[in-house]
């Protein structure tokens, strides 16, 4: 896959190296981080990543409220959601949003695979 970049943004370190880990089996090698919602929305606008996996809950800029701008700059995004808090209001706000899909912590290999599959149109 040497044009499909990927951005990774979640507050914990552990969670953005699993999803590096999975991806990288993956056979994913571009991939970004950000580590709040701000930088997510920095380094998507420099990087036009192909997909992005986005954690709701995250200091300075939630999730939702990135994946709001980032559709607001790109209207074809492809953004998905991941929580550990999946209330119903979660996975509502994030549709509403324009989420590519949404993800229930903690992450399974075969869901991104799922998702990396239908992204990359493999």
């Amino acid at each position: 896959m040497p044009n499909f970049k990927v951005m990774v943004c979640d507050d914990s370190i552990f969670v953005r190296k699993k999803m590096r880990d999975i991806l990288a089996l993956l056979g994913v090698n571009n991939i970004i981080e950000a580590e709040n919602g701000q930088q997510a929305v920095d380094k998507y606008k420099d990087e036009s990543p192909t997909l992005v996996f986005m954690d709701i809950v995250m200091p300075e800029k939630d999730g939702v409220e990135a994946l709001t701008e980032i559709r607001a700059f790109d209207g074809e995004a492809r953004v998905v959601m991941a929580s550990s808090v999946g209330t119903q209001k979660n996975l509502k706000d994030a549709i509403m949003a324009g989420a590519y899909d949404f993800l229930q912590k903690p992450i399974e290999t075969a869901d991104i695979a799922r998702i990396v599959k239908k992204a990359s149109g493999q």
